[in-house]
């Protein structure tokens, strides 16, 4: 018991967090790409819904809803050499409001000679306050190709909201046999004293989209490729820039809209123009 003079002491209350973190490998047998290996933890799950195509497609899920201040949550996928896989997600990932830690997501993407890899994720939506970093690391062997795609969604227009505070970085290092042939690094400190709609910044945008295809192709077929996105964007704010020489080539796109909705019509084009002969994710559907 506990006398007049005797004041009781608690234990500091403790958020709770999600971590989860999957892995999936992929070999080629068959004539297919097939699941090598697949092990899943805490909210991240992997399904792989059947498919016509001769390339694998997954689909990640984040069980626990979203993302907020020290959630953690890691993907890693390994291609096997000749192996084509599409990745996507199920649902748009939601950054939650935060007390002050950051959430953080980490991709770590290994593909061997004469494999392919479409990284496709579905819109990352920052709410009011959220604070996220996000992390791709990519390791191409060979010839192997890669394609990712990252969008930037800042609140839900349909419900009305905004962003006044938050922070968000993207951070991305793409290597050949080792060598770095893509680095880029996207941060937004969103605040009160911070203009995000000026002119230098997003203006009259709400959505932003990364798009960054590395292949062994040549210089004439990048420019071929250079061309028929920006006639695709044209009318639109967004650009496409070869950059490398033959065989080291790397093309970056980038697109900003007022809304999620016109990023995503605009955007669909440019990844079917990508995919070439494999099938677009269903999710991808408007």
């Amino acid at each position: 018991m506990l006398d007049a003079t005797d004041t009781p002491v608690f234990a500091p209350a403790t958020m709770q967090r999600s971590h989860g973190a999957g892995t999936l490998a992929i070999k080629h047998s068959g004539g297919r790409s097939r699941i090598d290996r697949l092990h899943q933890s805490g909210n991240a799950k992997i399904r792989i819904p059947r498919t016509h195509g001769h390339a694998l497609e997954a689909v990640l899920i984040n069980t626990s809803g979203g993302i907020t201040g020290g959630d953690t949550l890691k993907w890693s996928l390994d291609g096997g050499p000749d192996t084509h896989t599409i990745v996507t997600t199920q649902a748009c990932e939601r950054i939650y409001r935060s007390t002050g830690e950051t959430g953080m997501q980490q991709a770590d993407i290994r593909l061997g000679d004469g494999s392919s890899l479409f990284w496709l994720p579905q819109e990352t939506i920052l709410f009011d306050r959220g604070r996220f970093r996000r992390e791709l690391d990519v390791n191409l062997s060979g010839n192997a190709c890669f394609l990712g795609l990252e969008i930037l969604v800042l609140g839900r227009e349909a419900m009305g909201e905004t962003v006044d505070e938050g922070h968000f970085h993207d951070r991305w290092r793409i290597r050949r046999d080792g060598d770095l042939v893509h680095a880029d690094d996207l941060r937004f400190v969103i605040a009160p004293e911070n203009d995000m709609g000026g002119p230098a910044r997003l203006g009259k945008n709400r959505a932003i989209a990364t798009l960054v295809s590395v292949t062994p192709e040549d210089a004439e077929s990048l420019d071929l490729k250079v061309t028929a996105v920006r006639t695709l964007l044209r009318d639109t704010e967004g650009g496409a820039s070869r950059i490398g020489e033959d065989g080291k080539g790397k093309l970056v796109v980038r697109i900003a809209a007022p809304s999620s909705y016109l990023l995503r019509k605009q955007l669909i084009p440019v990844i079917r123009l990508f995919l070439g002969d494999h099938a677009m994710p269903k999710v991808w559907n408007l």
